[in-house]
């Protein structure tokens, strides 16, 4: 297949078109929407099979389904099977279905990702035209972190148990808090008077909420700021370090809304030209030098990386803390391990001149350049865009933050606290529960995976123009991708959360079952607590309620019938989950 030629154009998907077909499939709307703002032209909703045309590339197809396991057939089956319910469930003691519709988006996203991979490889001489995505695939993989720590050899370092943020102040103000550092946490909590036994405990288990989802920290602090009028609270977060941020609702944030895409391409000098070499994996031959931290940029790193790039990380002198984060398969943290097995790392303490223009050499030979340090530091490091794109100018300077610089003032840009930020700490839960914050990393998750869309539309605009470019990707553009619908609904008058009781699984005799949403409300008028699982499915199966079974171990996923063979396990024997797209 000829490589297309290179054209005018200021949107990598300018002069082709969406073709819709076949029934409704997970996220439609978002993958159309996605779509058109990266310049197709088409219908605005699509369907469980999308092709893009035009533009001389061959079409390229994608395909969404909810899965191919049974009874997995829509969003709460899909997030009961593949362990979703039992993670964001952890702070409250027993699964908890999320109640933004959060496996298909991630499903929505994939799906955009193989769209734009797909087209990348046929504008490097490969071809690829289609390519599948299944929400039970999304699903796995934004649980990865969590199932790979529950497949590891060894235990959890902190207690797993019910609790955690957010706190409530006197006057019932709901709000997240967060610290990186111990002394500020401590600080924090001696201004409010708390026991200095409480704090000492506290510490540990809310620093591996990240990790764990849950934070069963001493009561007390709960106590103590129930007690404490939000103007003491904000002071004792002033002169300790700390930040707190009150839970916003939906509809302020629908009301401050500046309606920007969840990523911003910007394009600089012209200097790059494709090899037009045929390729096996859509992104085999491209290097991606990967400065992150965490999670966000890691996985989006880590996805480029199944697409077929080598990926090089850049850790600090000794490697990165996190490899050494508990529980660990064969000596390596087997969270750390779901994020980036596979890849190159190089030491380089970038606080050192030398080691910075050892970085500036490696950034000359990349193609991507990906990083999530804080907003400033790479000016400051002398290794912003305009810095690296002198001595690379084809290169595509990937930045996925906090806050992308849409909201002055905004706190820090943790996962937590965009969330409390942004509404979804009320879109999560449904109407009659108190908003909070899921401790599932939702964000992070979300945030790498607009981070690995936005590396590749740019990629893809470089082929087509022959610029370098600059991607720009956000936890804020995740959380507004996530509510999206619940603002649509905000726009039409409609109560934003979902019903009471939304989402919530059925007790059995030994587990839960989760019906699918059309069929809750029958479903929740039988009692099941004394059937087995098997036989309460039976008997909603034989009423015509479609439901499926709750995963609360993530390691049974292993030998899950409804995923036979497609979890293994890597040379470390870490768990690892299959790859999200399928490609032909």
């Amino acid at each position: 297949m000829a490589t297309p030629a290179i054209q005018r154009t200021t949107g990598p998907l300018d002069g082709l078109r969406l073709e819709a077909s076949g029934p409704p499939g997970p996220a439609d709307q978002l993958i159309a929407d996605h779509l058109r703002l990266l310049g197709a032209e088409g219908p605005d909703r699509a369907g469980s099979g999308l092709a893009l045309t035009g533009a001389g590339f061959a079409a390229v197809t994608a395909h969404t389904a909810w899965g191919t396991a049974p009874g997995v057939t829509d969003e709460a089956t899909v997030q009961a099977a593949t362990g979703v319910m039992a993670v964001h469930g952890r702070r409250d003691g027993a699964p908890h279905g999320l109640a933004v519709d959060y496996a298909a988006t991630a499903t929505g996203l994939l799906a955009v990702q193989g769209l734009l991979a797909g087209l990348l490889a046929q504008a490097r001489g490969g071809s690829f035209t289609t390519v599948d995505v299944t929400a039970e695939r999304a699903g796995l993989l934004a649980v990865s972190q969590y199932l790979a720590a529950d497949g590891a050899e060894e235990g959890e370092a902190v207690e797993l148990g019910p609790g955690g943020p957010p706190f409530t102040a006197a006057d019932g103000t709901l709000f997240e808090l967060e610290t990186l550092d111990p002394g500020a946490w401590a600080a924090y909590w001696r201004a409010l008077g708390a026991p200095e036994e409480a704090i000492r405990r506290g510490w540990r288990p809310f620093q591996f909420r990240y990790a764990t989802a849950c934070a069963p920290f001493p009561p007390v602090l709960h106590d103590v700021t129930r007690a404490s009028s939000w103007e003491h609270i904000s002071y004792a977060a002033d002169v300790s370090g700390a930040e707190v941020c009150p839970l916003r609702s939906l509809a302020e944030r629908a009301r401050e809304y500046d309606g920007a895409a969840p990523w911003k391409l910007t394009p600089y000098e012209a200097a790059h030209s494709s090899s037009g070499q045929a390729r096996k994996a859509p992104l085999a031959g491209l290097t991606v030098l990967e400065a992150g931290r965490r999670i966000q940029a890691p996985l989006a790193a880590h996805l480029l990386g199944l697409l077929g790039a080598d990926v090089i990380r850049v850790e600090p002198p000794g490697g990165d803390p996190l490899r050494g984060m508990p529980p660990a398969c064969s000596g390596v943290s087997a969270r750390w391990l779901a994020l980036n097995r596979g890849k190159a790392a190089v030491e380089l303490d970038i606080k050192s001149a030398g080691d910075r223009d050892r970085l500036r050499a490696m950034a000359a030979e990349a193609d991507v350049f990906l990083h999530n340090w804080a907003p400033g530091k790479a000016d400051q490091l002398g290794l912003e865009r305009s810095q690296l794109a002198a001595i690379n100018p084809s290169l595509v300077y990937a930045y996925t933050s906090g806050w992308a610089d849409r909201l002055p003032g905004a706190p820090m840009g943790t996962d937590f606290m965009v969330q409390a930020r942004t509404g979804v700490g009320e879109a999560a839960r449904p109407a009659g529960e108190p908003p909070a914050p899921s401790l599932m990393t939702l964000l992070d998750v979300l945030g790498g995976l607009l981070g690995a869309e936005a590396v590749l539309a740019g990629l893809l605009l470089r082929e087509r123009t022959g610029h370098g470019m600059r991607v720009d990707s956000s936890l804020l553009g995740a959380a507004d991708v996530l509510t999206a619908p619940a603002r649509e609904r905000i726009a039409r008058g409609l109560d934003p959360r979902r019903p009471a009781g939304f989402r919530r699984p059925l007790a059995t005799r030994d587990g839960w079952v989760a019906p699918a949403d059309a069929c809750a409300t029958e479903a929740s008028t039988y009692d099941l607590r004394e059937l087995p699982t098997a036989d309460a499915l039976e008997l909603l199966r034989g009423h015509g309620l479609a439901a499926t079974s709750v995963t609360t171990d993530l390691s049974g996923l292993h030998h899950d019938p409804r995923f036979a063979g497609s979890i293994s396990r890597d040379t470390h024997g870490a768990p690892a989950v299959p790859d999200p797209w399928r490609f032909a």
